[in-house]
């Protein structure tokens, strides 16, 4: 099955499915989403490592099957997730019988993906997808978490943290944890906090690297990274801005290549693609076939994965994945 996973409240109150596979650009959007049905389901949460299943699909199956450390129920999550999970997924939706649901959550998936197809056609499974939010989505959950902090925001505050954000729920809602500890015991937030110890994400306009890698700006890459932490704390949001743009990409690459022309693809966008983006979304459509778009994708999920999770220098693994995507760009003017 599949569905939205803003649509997730039609499956809290269903009997459990074996596995929940969350997807798409917005992966904050995902683990709210699957944070949710993770209260209505109950049970221990076990938090397991997917690369754990690599060598062994079974153990998913045993581990579904497996009550909680103290013989209660039990949910098992796995973050983050990508095609090398189909193994394991094949397994356990092949099972005879699972006593426990798995929720498994990744980032873009493209429309190829074989886990996305085993889990869209089981009975036992769903695929929900999150797209990115819109401004007066962010802005509404924004001022959901303010309230749910006892803190009241001045006009335009929420405004002004989902802009700064670049739209991500899991950077606001740090920003407003970072906020409620400064103006304590107070609970007024003024612009004057923001100001005080809120992050510029938005001025050093790091989060453009990713366009620039993909249209073979070399030198733009390499400013950028010199705006970047030491700690790569950046990198995480940076490949989730390229799935973004790989995301409203694919589906006019794919018109392109059943004959029309990037031209006529971008004039039918009209308004729904701005009116600044529209040379760069036409230089990197010339560049970017489909198929390739697929592997850039693939490549960002994975780096961002890697960024999470992996040990090492994560600054030098950002700027080495960026100029090598910057490159092959450059090959294809």
């Amino acid at each position: 099955m599949k569905a939205k996973a803003t649509d997730i409240a039609q499956f809290l109150k269903r009997d459990p499915l074996r596995l929940y596979l969350f997807h798409g650009v917005d992966v904050s959007g995902s683990r709210a989403a699957a944070a949710k049905l993770a209260a209505a389901l109950g049970g221990e949460r076990s938090a397991l490592d997917p690369g754990g299943f690599k060598g062994d699909p079974g153990r998913l199956v045993d581990e579904a099957a497996g009550a909680g450390l103290f013989g209660d129920a039990k949910l098992i999550w796995l973050e983050p997730v990508g095609n090398e999970l189909l193994p394991a997924a094949d397994a356990l939706l092949g099972a005879p019988t699972t006593e426990y649901p798995v929720i498994a959550i990744g980032g873009t998936l493209a429309k190829s993906s074989k886990l996305l197809k085993l889990v869209e056609s089981s009975q036992d499974a769903v695929a929900l997808v999150s797209y990115e939010p819109s401004r007066r989505d962010l802005v509404r959950d924004v001022a959901a978490l303010f309230t749910a902090k006892g803190l009241h925001p001045d006009p335009g505050v929420p405004e002004r943290i989902a802009e700064t954000c670049d739209l991500n729920r899991d950077l606001a809602a740090r920003e407003i944890e970072k906020l409620a500890l400064f103006v304590a015991p107070e609970t007024q937030v003024t612009h004057e906090a923001i100001d005080a110890v809120g992050a510029a994400y938005g001025v050093t306009e790091w989060m453009a690297v990713g366009d620039s890698a993909m249209d073979g700006d070399i030198a733009a890459v390499e400013a950028a990274l010199g705006a970047v932490s030491p700690q790569a704390s950046e990198a995480v949001l940076v490949w989730r801005a390229v799935q973004r743009r790989v995301q409203q990409l694919l589906p006019l690459a794919a018109r392109i290549a059943a004959g029309e022309s990037s031209q006529q693809v971008i004039a039918s966008q009209g308004r729904a693609l701005f009116w600044k983006d529209k040379p760069l979304v036409a230089r990197l459509l010339d560049k970017w076939p489909a198929r390739q778009l697929d592997r850039v994708a693939a490549r960002a999920v994975a780096a961002e994965r890697a960024a999470m999770l992996e040990p090492g220098s994560k600054r030098a693994a950002l700027g080495e994945e960026l100029l090598a995507i910057a490159r092959a760009a450059r090959r294809r003017r």
